[in-house]
């Protein structure tokens, strides 16, 4: 025994040497297609080719019924939820800007002014993820892998990059229409790295633009869509009428950003994205990495052309051919089956309201600036104290408390009378006391989505809910917008492919903060630090 013990502890050892590792794939690809509806997967799919969103519905698991659980349905709060499986109560992105109650300032999600621009000399680099209070699910990667795991995150959008990649990751980065480049800040890296000066050297953006956007297929193919020339769509700079074709390069002498609002800043995006996994060789090591992407362009179209635009149907056609390329392109580089996507959206959208209302549909617009003067001017009659209210952001209205304090008015009567007032307005349907909700006689799921999307340090203490079909006037009488509670603002697509995901469906509902602990089930890791979402089972116990 005595000679047998050493032989015994050294096979041992080298068991534990050679032991297997945790299963993981090589490499998490989150795809986040800004302003898409659940619907568009459907809507366009026999015009879709085989490679993108076929090829993930078909050969991979669809959610199909996945929700928004939180107000308002904005880009930043989306992407924020995506990842950290939590809500802006807790995770803190509360809109895209929001009013500090402390101070009654107005907040950037991303803004930063401790931080400086890297790779241009303009505001757009001022960015970071510091108001973010909570990890998203990439972070956690990092922190289960001692931080081997590289993280990069993609967009247009400074927030809808930054957000989703963390608080710590490899690299975020974003689009800078003043130069025409991507860029990051000092929260990252003091320089850019040299896979990024390359792509940016290549000009891509001014190649992109040189030819007219023409619809990819004749235009009288375009049935899922309503004519050309409506009034209901806006125009680019310079354009007479929103019609094919858009001739960007003369567009662009007028408006640097016009590359946003077209299919080609999308292919811009993830053929970044596509340098991003060749530069930081995602996917090639010994440890799960993790690349964010977030697909913008179709919410400014959207934004512009409203849903039932032809140009919203062309940006879906022609995302669809990009991400086959991209999905390819994953394919060759990190292997068929080695990577992991779920693809989903930040929140819907609306139909544009004239468009509606011609088809005799429910539907008109909420102008709450003019609804707040009126209140404004009552408060004053009732309190002798001018401009109670600073704003009317995120559909909540935001009290100016230092004018409260100064003049020791009663806070409670203000808003007493504040609420008697909104519920008296003929386009809110529901005004909402965040601040004693309970006792709301409004219908789940609104107040469940009010109570998670109140955030007392970043949030107003009454929120407006507007009737159906009913949105903020400031996008006037052309296009569309979000922000609400109904469905076309808050049914989602999601869809997971790749990696031991098997093909299949779900009609159950889950909701958009089930993602991130579905991920953290999936890699074996833990689930963010607000995280409340839950694992979609349907997923892991395949």
């Amino acid at each position: 025994m005595k000679r047998l013990f050493p032989f015994l502890l050294l096979l041992l050892i080298g068991y534990g040497a050679t032991a297997q590792p945790v299963p993981r794939p090589k490499l998490v690809v989150g795809i986040v297609v800004d302003q898409m509806r659940w619907d568009y997967l459907y809507r366009y799919y026999d015009r879709y080719g085989n490679d993108g969103f076929k090829r993930m519905l078909n050969e991979g698991f669809s959610c199909e019924n996945t929700f928004i659980s939180h107000l308002p349905s904005y880009t930043a709060v989306g992407h924020t939820t995506v990842y950290t499986g939590s809500v802006p109560a807790i995770h803190g992105i509360a809109g895209n800007n929001w009013i500090e109650q402390a101070t009654g300032k107005n907040m950037y999600c991303t803004e930063d002014p401790d931080v400086e621009p890297v790779g241009s000399n303009s505001k757009a680099g001022k960015m970071s993820p510091k108001n973010l209070w909570t990890t998203t699910i990439a972070d956690e990667l990092r922190l289960a892998t001692n931080f081997q795991s590289k993280v990069i995150g993609v967009s247009l959008k400074d927030r809808a990059s930054i957000l989703p990649a963390g608080k710590n990751p490899t690299g975020a980065f974003w689009f800078d229409d003043a130069s025409g480049k991507f860029i990051t800040s000092t929260w990252y890296m003091k320089e850019l790295p040299k896979w990024v000066q390359d792509f940016n050297a290549k000009d891509i953006p001014s190649k992109l633009i040189t030819t007219p956007w023409t619809t990819l297929y004749p235009i009288h193919t375009y049935k899922q869509s309503t004519a050309d020339d409506v009034k209901w769509e806006g125009k680019f700079q310079g354009e007479t009428a929103p019609t094919f074709p858009h001739d960007l390069k003369k567009v662009y002498e007028k408006d640097k950003n016009v590359i946003r609002s077209t299919p080609y800043g999308n292919t811009l995006t993830l053929e970044f994205a596509k340098a991003a996994v060749e530069g930081n060789n995602l996917g090639g090591g010994t440890v799960t990495d993790f690349l964010t992407i977030n697909c913008a362009s179709t919410d400014y179209v959207g934004h512009k052309f409203g849903p039932n635009s032809i140009e919203v149907e062309d940006v879906y056609l022609r995302l669809d051919k990009d991400l086959g390329e991209f999905l390819k392109f994953l394919d060759r580089k990190v292997g068929k089956g080695n990577y992991l996507v779920f693809l989903t959206a930040d929140h819907g959208a609306a139909h544009a309201i004239n468009f509606m209302k011609e088809n005799k549909l429910p539907a008109d617009f909420l102008s709450t600036k003019n609804l707040l003067n009126k209140l404004n001017d009552l408060l004053k009659e009732q309190f002798g104290i001018e401009k109670l209210i600073l704003s009317g952001s995120n559909y909540q209205v935001n009290f100016n408390y230092a004018k409260i304090k100064e003049h020791n008015a009663d806070y409670e009567a203000i808003k007493k009378a504040t609420i008697k007032f909104l519920k008296a307005a003929p386009d809110l349907q529901f005004v909402i006391d965040l601040e004693n909700v309970g006792s709301e006689p409004v219908p789940e799921p609104i107040k469940q989505m009010a109570i998670n999307g109140y955030n007392p340090k970043r949030g107003g203490p009454i929120l407006m809910v507007p009737f159906p079909g009913w949105f903020e006037s400031a996008y006037n009488s052309t296009g569309t917008t979000h922000g609400t509670w109904g469905p076309y603002d808050t049914h989602i697509p999601l869809l997971w492919y790749g990696w031991k995901i098997k093909p299949g469906k779900t009609n159950r509902e889950v909701h958009m903060t089930d993602i991130a602990p579905t991920v953290a089930a999936l890699l074996r890791i833990q689930m963010p630090s607000g995280n409340v979402g839950k694992v979609i089972t349907e997923i892991t116990h395949q």
